[in-house]
């Protein structure tokens, strides 16, 4: 029977690609990409000759039906984002849903993804926690904000390099200046970094140093928010 392979791939580091992931990739007949120009490069590296179509948030749909057919006329594919799982923060749920509709088989592998590192690296509480992705650019933004205000769990954020400074302001708003946070940049590359303190003492810190990177920021619940104030400002790089 045929499957689509969910499979994910390094956000920095080529080293955390799996040896299932190289093989998975090598044996299926085509490899759907985010970006086929940086996928490309990926392939290439591990000596990956398996074609390659585009998939991405502005034609999924549109693809969708004709990924499905080929399933279905006995086809395997796999999946693959830029960085990372595809369908965290990144396209692949709707095909995945698709497949499970169609009675096509679907296998994620395990493997990178950002938040997890993140949320270790941040020393926040990480039994229960809650994964926001990116927040809504504007119309509902500041619903969402009154709605995390009240979370008691670790939450989690992607955050734009060009937005950090912006979003750091509004936790403050919303969260308090004194609520602890953690930015981790650039997760598993050579400029790793991770930015540990309250609301205000990170803001002063990337009002100072122009932000770059991927960036994740985790954010400690309210009902650890008394905890704050002992906290010390700490910056972890490698």
């Amino acid at each position: 029977m045929s499957k689509l392979y969910i499979v994910p791939t390094p956000i920095g580091n080529l080293e955390d690609m799996t040896f299932r992931a190289i093989r998975i990739l090598k044996e299926v007949d085509l490899i759907l990409a985010e970006d086929t120009r940086t996928s490309g490069k990926l392939l290439k590296h591990f000596e990956i000759g398996t074609h390659m179509h585009s998939h991405h948030m502005h034609n999924e749909h549109k693809t969708i039906e004709n990924v499905i057919s080929r399933l279905k006329a006995g086809e395997n594919i796999a999946l693959i984002s830029d960085a990372g799982t595809p369908a965290i923060s990144d396209p692949g749920f709707l095909l995945t849903r698709a497949c499970i509709e169609n009675g096509i088989a679907v296998e994620c592998l395990p493997g990178a993804t950002a938040f997890v590192p993140a949320l270790v690296n941040s020393g926040l509480p990480n039994d229960k926690f809650v994964f926001e992705g990116f927040l809504p650019e504007k119309k509902g933004r500041q619903t969402r904000y009154l709605e995390l205000a009240e979370e008691t769990r670790t939450m989690i954020l992607y955050v734009s390099p060009h937005k950090l400074v912006k979003t750091l302001a509004e936790f403050i708003t919303y969260f308090g200046e004194d609520r602890t946070i953690c930015v981790c940049r650039e997760l598993s590359k050579l400029h790793e970094e991770n930015v540990r303190g309250t609301a205000r003492e990170v803001l002063t810190h990337f009002e100072k140093t122009a932000p770059r990177g991927e960036i994740v920021v985790v954010i400690a619940g309210k009902t650890v928010v008394k905890e704050a104030k002992k906290s010390k400002f700490q910056k972890d790089e490698e």
